[in-house]
């Protein structure tokens, strides 16, 4: 049985960390180039969009105790099938995220100093970052907690400096309106790329099963995480146009704006803030993925020595260690350049189906009553399913392919797994669903 250990602010620095990652550092430019001014009003819609989202998963992950967040909802929703194709290409998303940003920290750390490009010292680097996060996620989920509380703040504090900075350096020359307002499929493909700012939330919460009361704490941390991420976002593009003449063309737009305002050490610890962001985010993400081959593994639909605990620090060590493995072997290839193109449209389907989850989940009430319930649920299903909807409509077909090939593979797997366990023998058979039976009481 793994620890339960995280608080409910823990679950909300968790969840800030799955969410502001690398992206809001050159976001402003990219979309302020395509609308203007009308990008501040764009994040709002957004935000009032995903907070519907956010509180259809709220409802749902508030029936839940146990470690696997998405992967546990759907397979409780509609069966051991969709459940463990969730939790497949969830996998391969975290996997294929972790890889993508352990990449680009060492492209920051070769902003200072260029030996991080070399062919020798760029894979010892990303070995090392790779090693260091892990080490401290084998401490004990404590620990990782207390590191990802630490990179939490100390991301937010830059962030909030230029916040609260450039409000002295507002020029309200700069703060106008275009001439005519943005046609609407421009606006449109905006918004879709902040929807997929605001996702990440979704590994936030997947560490159930180490939280002290993950039923109340859930609901509690989605929403004031994306409020909060919501107000940020909205202020950082604010300050962006009305400090910074020279957005629109700008590659490194925080980093560009505050060293306009203050000068070079001021776009050094900008830049400095990226990194921590992202290593903040490199943490979250050992601490959220590890736990999913457990969570399969614990309903037997992985095999059994990936839900093994250790007895002292409490934590899945097989399943930790062979995440380790595969994210740094995806990290050092290269390959995860692949697997990235299958992360927004799985993150879709699973946004649509949770959506609709929360309508077949109450006609069942299983596995427990939801601590949190919405108004006007039914509607609330539909806006979630029809926005994704919406936006894999406009998903890139090379894209879809290697959504589908990715489904494929894992469609193989789950047949192959279910082979092996046909050839159990009876006796081991039962030994399992013993474990199987103690591992839920002991959860209840």
């Amino acid at each position: 049985m793994l620890k339960r250990a995280l608080t409910r602010w823990d679950i909300i620095i968790l969840v800030l960390n799955c969410i502001i990652g690398s992206g809001i550092f050159g976001l402003p430019s990219r979309i302020y180039s395509r609308i203007g001014l009308y990008s501040i009003p764009a994040f709002l819609i957004c935000a009032a969009l995903m907070l519907i989202v956010i509180l259809n998963f709220s409802e749902v992950g508030s029936r839940f105790r146990k470690t696997g967040g998405p992967y546990l909802y759907l397979k409780e929703a509609y069966g051991d099938f969709v459940g463990y194709l969730a939790g497949w290409i969830l996998i391969i998303s975290r996997v294929a995220s972790f890889a993508a940003l352990v990449n680009l920290m060492v492209d920051y750390l070769g902003y200072y100093d260029p030996v991080f490009n070399d062919t020798v010292y760029r894979p010892l680097t990303l070995i090392s970052i790779t090693l260091l996060f892990f080490g401290v996620n084998a401490r004990g989920v404590r620990g990782s907690a207390n590191l990802n509380n630490l990179l939490g703040v100390l991301k937010i504090v830059p962030l909030l400096l230029f916040i609260l900075v450039g409000f002295f350096f507002i020029d309200p020359n700069l703060l106008t309106l275009p001439e005519e307002p943005p046609k609407p499929e421009v606006f449109n493909s905006v918004i879709m790329i902040l929807v997929f700012a605001f996702t990440g939330f979704e590994g936030g919460v997947i560490n159930t099963g180490e939280m002290k009361n993950p039923q109340k704490d859930i609901p509690f941390a989605l929403i004031t995480a994306t409020l909060a991420v919501s107000v940020f976002y909205m202020l950082i593009q604010f300050v962006s146009i009305g400090a910074y003449p020279g957005l629109v063309a700008s590659e490194r737009p925080l980093s560009d704006a505050a060293e306009y305002m203050l000068g070079s050490w001021a776009g050094i610890l900008i830049t400095i803030g990226a990194v921590i962001s992202i290593s903040g985010t490199l943490n979250a993400n050992v601490l959220s993925g590890s736990r999913l081959p457990y969570a399969l593994s614990e309903n037997d639909q992985f095999p059994r020595f990936f839900s093994k605990v250790h007895p002292v620090t409490r934590i899945p060590y097989w399943s930790l260690i062979i995440y380790m493995l595969v994210t740094l072997a995806v990290s050092l290839s290269g390959t995860f350049i692949y697997a990235l193109a299958i992360n927004v449209i799985s993150k879709l389907l699973i946004f649509a189906l949770i959506s609709a989850a929360v309508i077949r989940l109450r006609k069942k009430e299983r596995p427990a009553p939801a601590i949190f319930r919405i108004k006007y649920a039914g509607l609330s299903a539909m806006v979630g399913i029809t926005l994704c909807i919406i936006l894999l409509i406009g998903a890139e077909p090379s894209n879809l392919i290697h959504v589908a090939v990715a489904i494929g593979t894992g469609v193989i797997f789950y047949f192959l797994h279910s082979r092996y366990k046909r050839t159990l023998s009876p006796e081991d058979e039962e030994k399992e669903e013993e474990k199987i039976a103690l591992r839920e009481h002991s959860e209840v």
